[in-house]
């Protein structure tokens, strides 16, 4: 959700930095975000789940991706 609802505001994601104590948003924003990425008209809540899980899988990737890091990111900008 953090990263959704900072994308959706048009944000720069590549300054930001995923806290998992950092509570955001009521539980309906986050439902209403997730639901408005997955893709889907109207999901059920396998797909949420199964967009959810690949969507942390993807971006926990990234993390940890050399070319995402603070010195090697800022030659690679938005990549």
């Amino acid at each position: 959700y953090q990263y959704l609802s900072r994308y959706k505001q048009k944000e720069n994601l590549d300054q930001f930095t995923f806290l998992p104590d950092r509570i955001e948003g009521t539980e309906r924003e986050c439902l209403a975000c997730l639901m408005e990425f997955c893709g889907r008209k109207d999901p059920s809540w396998t797909e949420i789940s199964n967009f959810t899980h690949f969507l942390n899988f993807q971006l926990r990737k990234c993390e940890k991706s050399v070319f995402c890091s603070p010195v090697v990111g800022r030659e690679f900008h938005g990549f």
